[in-house]
């Protein structure tokens, strides 16, 4: 017996089924390791990468520049709490502020959920401070959204497929339609709102944009109402719309930002940054996070920052943008399976026609038979937010596997309803 050689792939997807809590659901394959916008499994085959991790890894797989800068800060220091100071933190919060043009603090910590949680607390304290009482304390969110599995987040989302079973969910959240400016209107007339949590582009909801103005006028209603703005940019933020930050395609100034995926191109980190409205609300004891600011999370984070931030990424977004609609829309030509292709700069949503409705976790499974790794945005939707800096082989070469997974697709389906 070879004492070396890598465990089989359904031994290691045993382990899976004995030990994890099962609430997910992998494909039958176990990654082993990545490059760019390539990844193999553990059988050594290769796949084109338009997942990212969900939008995670924006400089792709093992980014030099992101590896040099956790290897030396692994050299140096890995944790301490935040009883105590260290450089990587502090400079990384100081670059975000820069980065940002709004804010004036931010709070670091692990995930999205943990940014939105913390901005709810921020909301509802803010609120306080204000002299409201609890029932004045109303954050308002948009159906379709998402905002992560906490508690508090998942009722924020507005989605009753993420909250059933969950029940007595907290109070104070109120739902309207996404791009729905008469019906957040009407949500707002009682006074009782805090403020608006909204992401500039839904991901989960179907990548789905703002409507042109609609910021804008949620802005004016927030002013008008003396409400929070609160932009989730977890998934739609740091370069991936073609901008660093979504909400500057739509000439709005938020009060609260919440980041996370991309901020760490691959290692767990998330900020809420507080604008001058709401920078002093929160003082000693107020919240916090063992993990949050932890030294590797932000030297690396640093680092993406910057690059994230570079012309030269912006460009390739709205390069590769193009190109991955337009080969959409030759498939669809050919094949006839999309009705709408739609989102921003490199979050882009494919919306399966009414025959195919429903079906969208077949055409993954397809698709990863092909060797193409792309996501899904509700059982009707084709998700792709690929690397920002992939590459015009690496697009060409996934168009391809993604017309060959969709032709085997659509050929068996009129048999398989």
């Amino acid at each position: 017996m070879n004492e070396t050689a890598a465990p089989a792939a359904s031994e290691l997807t045993a382990l899976a089924g004995r030990y994890w809590l099962p609430v997910y659901r992998p494909r039958d394959l176990v990654l082993a390791r990545g490059e760019g916008s390539r990844l193999w499994d553990s059988e050594g085959r290769d796949y084109v990468d338009l997942a990212a991790g969900i939008a995670v890894c924006s400089l792709g797989h093992c980014d030099p520049d992101l590896t040099a800068a956790l290897v030396e800060q692994a050299g140096r220091l890995w944790h301490t709490s935040n009883a105590f100071y260290s450089e990587p933190p502090l400079r990384l919060a100081e670059e975000l502020v820069t980065a940002s043009r709004f804010a004036r603090r931010v709070f670091l910590c692990n995930s999205g959920a943990e940014a939105n949680e913390a901005a709810i607390k921020l909301v509802r304290k803010w609120a306080a401070s204000e002299g409201r009482n609890p029932q004045q304390r109303v954050i308002v969110s948009c159906r379709g959204s998402f905002h992560g599995r906490t508690l508090a987040a998942v009722t924020a989302t507005a989605q009753p497929k993420y909250q059933a079973g969950y029940e007595p969910l907290p109070q104070g959240f109120r739902y309207v339609d996404f791009n729905d400016l008469t019906g957040l209107e009407v949500a707002m007339a009682a006074g009782d709102v805090a403020a608006v949590l909204l992401e500039p582009v839904q991901g989960e909801g179907g990548v789905t944009p703002v409507a042109p103005g609609y910021l804008r006028a949620v802005r004016e209603l927030c002013d008008r109402h003396g409400a929070l703005l609160v932009l989730d940019e977890i998934q739609c933020g740091m370069g991936r719309t073609g901008t660093l930050f979504a909400h500057w395609q739509d000439d709005v100034v938020p009060d609260i930002v919440t980041l996370a995926k991309a901020l760490g191109g691959g290692f767990p980190v998330g900020a809420m940054l507080a604008g001058p409205k709401v920078a002093d609300v929160m003082q000693f004891g107020a919240h916090g996070s063992t993990f949050g600011g932890n030294p590797l999370a932000s030297a690396v984070a640093r680092v993406a920052l910057r690059k994230l931030s570079s012309p030269e990424v912006a460009a390739n977004v709205t390069r590769q943008s193009r190109a991955l609609r337009e080969g959409l829309k030759a498939i669809d030509a050919e094949l006839q399976v999309f009705s709408d292709i739609r989102g921003r700069g490199l979050m882009l949503g494919a919306q399966l026609r009414d025959q195919y409705a429903g079906r969208a976790g077949e055409i993954l499974d397809a698709c990863a038979r092909e060797g193409l790794m792309a996501l899904q945005a509700g059982p009707d939707v084709l998700r792709f937010v690929p690397a920002l800096t992939i590459t015009d082989a690496d697009v060409a070469e996934g168009l391809a596997r993604l017309a060959r997974a969709l032709r085997t697709f659509t050929a068996a389906a009129p048999a398989s309803r």
